[in-house]
């Protein structure tokens, strides 16, 4: 599964540059996936319901399916490498944006905005390739243009689908 993750703080833009990239590259051909983490620990269906009910019980997985959608849960045990676990759900995408997993292995790209008032993650980690920003960060790496989406789209697609 080749992956991007995009971090930053909270508020700084994340998931409308996800959205906004999603369309993009849609429309240049290339089919993606997302898989938004979350560092909290929360139930993700609700009490209640059958198909908490049939989990709770036992089922691991546990789908509910929809004129549209299909849900699936899937049990995750501590530690798991859960990427594994949903390659093959992601098998035809040819790139998986992933909203946060700061320390998970991968590419990952920072979304930073100057009026947030928090200093970016890339001044503190060698671990980001790049910032997305309009405004001009202290870092190292390179700071690929927010307002340049097409751009951002083409500098993103390279660090997946370099030889």
């Amino acid at each position: 599964m080749k992956r991007v993750h995009i971090v930053g703080r909270k508020n700084h833009g994340k998931t409308r540059l996800i959205v906004e990239l999603i369309e993009e590259l849609a429309r240049r051909g290339i089919r993606v996936g997302v898989v938004k983490h979350s560092a909290h620990r929360h139930e993700l269906d609700r009490p209640g319901k059958d198909s908490y009910r049939q989990r709770k019980a036992g089922a691991d997985p546990v789908a509910v399916v929809t004129a549209e959608l299909i849900g699936i849960y899937l049990g995750r045990e501590a530690g798991e490498d859960f990427y594994r676990k949903l390659a093959p759900l992601f098998g035809h995408c040819q790139l998986v944006l992933v909203e946060g997993h700061i320390d998970a292995e991968g590419p990952k790209v920072e979304v930073w905005r100057h009026g947030r008032g928090d200093p970016p993650l890339a001044a503190m980690r060698s671990d980001i390739a790049a910032v997305v920003s309009d405004d001009r960060p202290e870092v190292t790496v390179p700071v690929w243009p927010r307002s340049q989406l097409a751009f951002v789209a083409e500098q993103l697609w390279g660090l997946v689908d370099a030889p």
